[in-house]
């Protein structure tokens, strides 16, 4: 196989893992393929593995953050990429960016800061939850 036919067909399929830390949807490859071990990420709704092969027009959804993202891949790079070009490897679907904002807003008015479950909870944190039982019983 010469260069550019194996640089082509390296342009048009790209590992799970690879292509997660190139299109900068985590931060390092490790992380990656953490992600993609622990369950964390799907392609095409099915389980994935960090070997696995993506075309463009394959939907990944992935967990990142405590916050759901699903997108669909619309290209490969070999390196990481920088961040004003990440546009080109991914688009967000509309409904991810719809279910991401509703989880934002949710967690505004619950407080930036929240319980995050380390301890007792303090006297804010206590009130907030108090605030959010309350809300939920009405």
């Amino acid at each position: 196989m010469q260069r550019s036919e194996h640089q082509s067909a390296a342009q048009s399929n790209q590992r799970l893992d690879k292509w997660l830390w190139v299109s900068r949807l985590f931060r390092t490859r490790t992380l990656a393929t953490e992600a993609v071990n622990g369950g964390k990420v799907r392609v095409n709704g099915q389980p994935a593995k960090p070997a696995r092969l993506l075309k463009v027009g394959d939907e990944v959804s992935l967990l990142r953050g405590g916050e759901p993202m699903t997108v669909i891949v619309r290209g490969m790079a070999a390196q990481r990429v920088a961040a004003r070009d990440v546009a080109a490897l991914y688009e967000e679907t509309a409904d991810s960016l719809a279910r991401r904002e509703t989880l934002r807003a949710q967690r505004a008015l619950t407080g930036s800061a929240g319980y995050v479950g380390k301890g007792r909870p303090g006297k804010h944190e206590r009130r907030a939850l108090q605030r959010l039982r309350e809300e939920s019983a009405e």
